[in-house]
């Protein structure tokens, strides 16, 4: 029996190595050269009017990955779907910008680049917009024709999470702790909704008071201006840089789960060392964008190549 796990492990192992393989930072070279010179020119334009909409691109790359892989799925229309989920109802934005670069890419060459690997460049090209790092996009991902709302309230971690909820919903996605710290300085850009961030700012002991008594303005206890809009880092809102680590040390998170990141706990240090240096932020940042990006791709002949983001072919 031990040896038969062994293989089965293997098996397993490889088929995934496998997978991962065919992506490719050349895949459309051929099929479509201006595939990404098409995908950066749009959100070149939409942040330059919206910077916000660049963390709104962000966010749904990273909602994508955690609900069934990155493959489009929470871009599919329907009351059962990811976009009615908990975590992206009345919240997930920024589907008429892909609606908009697929739109141009159907134009330029029908039928080839996938909309799981639009978002999956549209969101390192917002983070190099709102001048933060780059990197190289693995590509050849293929989209879903199916959208998991279970798996999105599941495994996508909540604004009140603590460090272990947090810890355990990156581990089952295969990140690890630094990761998982160093991804959540996307929140240096982007806002939240006062029903998200009320209950931190009147009740949590973990934040600097003057900083609690300025969002309680825009976010009264009467459960009045549900959907006004804080910061979640406000030294520098539309800029990706490290600020919110050093907000971080503080007291300055603007969600409980934020805050937990330092607290007392294994990961304060890592904090730490992001606000004082936003070069390693950079660096950890951009390989943690790659390898959440390859999480559980549709590729051969599995998914399909969606005409229409919005619904399956």
């Amino acid at each position: 029996m031990a040896s038969w796990v062994v293989s089965f492990g293997i098996i397993v192992a490889l088929f995934l190595a496998s997978a991962n393989a065919q992506l490719s930072a050349t895949y459309y070279d051929k099929s479509c050269p201006n595939a990404l010179s098409i995908i950066k020119s749009e959100i070149k334009k939409v942040l330059s009017n919206e910077p916000r909409m660049g963390a709104s691109i962000l966010r749904l790359h990273f909602h994508d990955c955690f609900a069934q892989g990155c493959d489009g799925s929470i871009l599919l229309d329907g009351s059962s779907g990811e976009k009615t989920a908990g975590p992206n109802l009345h919240s997930a934005r920024g589907f008429k910008t892909i609606d908009a670069i697929k739109k141009n890419l159907e134009a330029a060459c029908s039928g080839v680049v996938s909309c799981a690997d639009i978002l999956t460049v549209a969101a390192r090209d917002s983070v190099v917009q709102l001048g933060g790092p780059t990197w190289t996009v693995p590509l050849g991902r293929r989209d879903s024709k199916t959208s998991n709302q279970n798996a999105a309230n599941a495994n996508i971690p909540s604004p009140i999470s603590t460090l272990s909820n947090l810890s355990s919903l990156f581990q089952a996605q295969g990140l690890s702790t630094k990761d998982m710290v160093a991804l959540s300085g996307a929140h240096t850009i982007g806002q939240a909704r006062c029903t998200v961030i009320r209950n931190r700012i009147y009740n949590d002991t973990d934040i600097d008071s003057a900083y609690a008594k300025s969002l309680q303005s825009n976010c009264p206890s009467d459960k009045s201006g549900n959907r006004n809009l804080s910061p979640l880092e406000d030294v520098s809102p539309t800029v990706f840089d490290n600020n919110y680590y050093k907000e971080l040390t503080k007291k300055k998170g603007l969600l409980h789960s934020d805050q937990e990141l330092f607290n007392g706990g294994s990961t304060d240090s890592l904090v730490t060392t992001y606000s004082n240096d936003e070069n390693t932020f950079f660096k950890d940042f951009a390989a943690a964008m790659v390898k959440m990006g390859n999480i559980s791709p549709l590729t051969g002949r599995n998914g399909e190549i969606r005409k229409n983001c919005r619904k399956a072919n």
